[in-house]
C-alpha cells in the first residue's frame, strides 16, 4: 500500500495536509519493530521483538477554531481519519490469523443500544440504583454457562468481566480469599496473568514445569505440592494455554492433589478456559470441566470463540465462595463483589444476542469446523515440510517462527523464542489459510535459498516428532 499524507482538508480558509496516524493506515511492513534487548528481556536466547512506538505516530487531539460551527471543517476532519481508519480496519481484517478472536460477526441490530450509557455497576444479582443497565441479559448469559458446566443456580455466582484477565484476576483473587496463606500453583506456559495475580495479591507463587504438548506436569506438581504441604494449595489449570493451545488434565490434577495429602477443603482450583474453555464442551470424548469436579470457578473470554466487538468474558464461581469477598455499598444499593466497579452493560446484551442466534447445536457445528480446518493446516505445513504440531484437542496450530518479521507482521501471527502459531476460529476460512500457506512456502523458500541460514530445530520445542528441520527429517 502507497504511505500518503493523509487527506487534504480546509483549515482557516486554506487547504492544508490533516496530520493523523498516517502509519496506522499503511502497511505494517513498512515501519521498524522495536527490538527489547537493550532491556535484557529475551526468549530462548533470541531477542524479544515489540511492537513498534505508537506514541510516535498517535492522532493528536486539537481543540476546535472558532468559526468550526460554521465551516464544520473540525467534522470533515474527523470523517476523512475514521473513513480511513474503517477502511485500514477492513485490510487488516484480512490478514489476521496469531490471535484468537472470532471475526465473524454481525451485531447491527444492535446498533439502536448505542446511544445508551448502560452500566452493570455492582453485583449482576442485585439491582443498583442506576435504571440504566443490562443485568436481565447478564443473568440469563450467566445462567447458560452454568448450565454448560453443571452447577445449579442457587450455588453458583458469577459475572460477566471486562477480558479473560479479569476473569483470572478475580478467580485467583477468590481463592487467596478462600486461603490466605495458600501457595499458588501454575504450569510454566499458563497465561501472563496469572502471574500478574500473584504479584498483585503478594501470594507464594509457584512454576510448575511442562509436558512438550505445553500440558502441566503433574510428576513435578507433585514434588512441589509435597514441598509446600502445609500450605493449602491454590492451583491454575489451564483449558487451553496461550502458545500450544494444550488443556491440563484436571482430573490427573485432582488425583495428583488427594496423592499429595490435600483434602478437598485444603485446595483451591481456578480453570483458565479464555478460548477452549466454551470449545471443549463440544468437542467429542474431551474430559468435562464441570462444577460437579471439586473446582472453584472457571472464566472465559466472550470476545474470543463467541465473537464480540469488544474485550469481554465471563466467570462463574460457587456461592459459598463470593461471600468471603464481597459486601455491601450503600451508595451503590448493591453488592461490591467484582474487580471492577463501572463494566460495560453493553457486552451481555452482544453475548445474549449471539448465545441465541447459535445456541448449543450452533457452537458444536463451528467447534467441528475449527478442529477440521485445524488438521488441514497442520497436514499442509508438515507436507510442505514445515516444522508443525497440533494438541488433540485444539485449534491452535504451532509450527516454526517465519524468518521475517514483516511476514509476522502481516499476518499478525503470535509468536514465542523460534515458535508461533495459527489459532484456527470460525472467522478462518479454509481459503484464508490456503492463501497464507502458500505465501508462507514462496516466502520460505527466498529465506533458505542460498544455504547460509538454515530452518531452526524445534524439537525442544514441539518434539522430534513434529520437527521437520535437518537433523529431525
Amino acid at each position: 500500500m502507497e504511505v500518503v499524507d493523509a487527506v487534504s482538508v480546509p483549515v482557516n480558509g486554506k487547504v492544508e495536509i490533516a496530520d493523523f496516524d498516517v502509519m496506522a493506515m499503511v502497511e505494517p511492513e513498512s515501519l521498524p519493530p522495536i527490538v527489547a534487548a537493550e532491556n535484557g528481556d529475551k526468549e530462548n536466547g533470541r531477542d524479544i521483538v515489540l511492537g513498534r512506538n505508537v506514541h510516535t505516530t498517535c492522532l493528536e487531539v486539537t481543540e476546535p477554531e472558532a468559526n468550526d460551527e460554521f465551516t464544520g471543517d473540525k467534522e470533515a476532519y474527523m470523517a476523512s481519519v475514521l473513513a480511513r481508519y474503517r477502511k485500514n480496519l477492513m485490510e487488516r481484517t484480512k490478514y489476521h490469523l496469531g490471535y484468537p478472536y472470532n471475526l465473524d460477526f454481525d451485531y447491527g441490530a444492535l446498533a439502536q443500544l448505542q446511544h445508551f450509557s448502560i452500566n452493570n455497576l455492582g453485583d449482576p444479582f442485585i439491582e443498583s440504583n442506576y435504571g440504566v443497565h443490562s443485568r436481565q441479559f447478564e443473568v440469563g448469559v450467566l445462567d447458560w454457562f452454568a448450565r454448560l458446566w453443571e452447577i445449579e443456580k442457587n450455588e453458583y455466582w458469577g459475572y460477566i468481566t471486562n477480558c479473560g484477565t479479569e476473569g483470572n484476576l478475580h478467580g485467583i483473587l477468590v481463592g487467596r480469599e478462600v486461603f490466605p496463606e495458600g501457595v499458588l500453583y501454575a504450569s510454566r506456559e499458563s497465561h501472563y496473568s496469572i502471574f500478574k495475580a500473584a504479584r498483585m495479591y503478594r501470594m507464594d507463587c509457584v512454576k510448575v514445569n511442562c509436558l512438550i504438548s505445553g500440558e502441566i506436569d503433574c510428576a513435578d506438581f507433585k514434588v512441589k505440592l509435597l514441598s509446600n504441604k502445609d500450605k493449602p494449595a491454590i492451583i491454575n489449570v489451564n483449558i487451553g494455554t496461550t502458545v500450544k493451545g494444550a488443556v491440563d488434565d484436571l482430573d490427573l490434577v485432582i488425583q495428583t492433589l488427594e496423592e499429595s495429602g490435600f483434602t478437598q477443603d485444603r485446595f483451591y482450583i481456578h480453570c483458565d478456559g479464555a478460548l477452549f474453555g466454551l470449545m471443549m464442551p463440544f468437542v467429542k470424548r474431551a474430559p468435562k470441566v464441570t462444577f460437579k469436579k471439586p473446582i472453584g470457578s472457571v472464566s472465559v473470554s466472550g470476545h474470543k470463540f463467541v465473537g464480540c466487538p469488544m474485550p469481554c468474558g465471563v466467570q462463574i464461581t460457587r456461592m459459598e465462595h463470593i461471600n468471603v469477598l464481597s459486601s455491601n455499598v450503600e451508595y451503590l444499593a448493591s453488592r461490591d463483589a467484582t474487580i471492577m466497579g463501572s463494566r460495560n452493560g453493553h457486552a451481555p446484551i452482544f453475548l445474549w444476542y449471539t448465545l441465541n442466534r447459535k445456541g448449543y447445536k450452533g457452537f458444536q457445528k463451528e467447534v467441528q469446523k475449527c478442529l477440521r480446518n485445524a488438521h488441514y493446516l497442520k497436514d499442509r505445513l508438515r507436507d510442505a515440510g514445515i516444522s508443525a504440531m497440533l494438541n488433540e484437542l485444539s485449534s491452535t496450530v504451532v509450527f516454526e517462527r517465519p524468518l521475517d518479521e514483516e511476514f509476522v507482521r502481516r499476518w499478525q501471527l503470535a509468536c514465542q523464542g523460534n515458535i508461533a502459531h495459527v489459532v484456527v476460529m470460525p472467522s478462518v476460512t479454509i481459503e484464508k489459510l490456503d492463501e497464507f500457506l502458500n505465501e508462507l512456502v514462496e516466502k520460505r523458500s527466498t529465506w533458505y535459498q542460498d544455504g547460509k541460514v538454515q530452518p531452526p530445530c524445534i524439537a525442544a520445542d514441539l518434539g522430534s516428532r513434529n520437527c521437520a528441520c535437518a537433523l529431525h527429517n
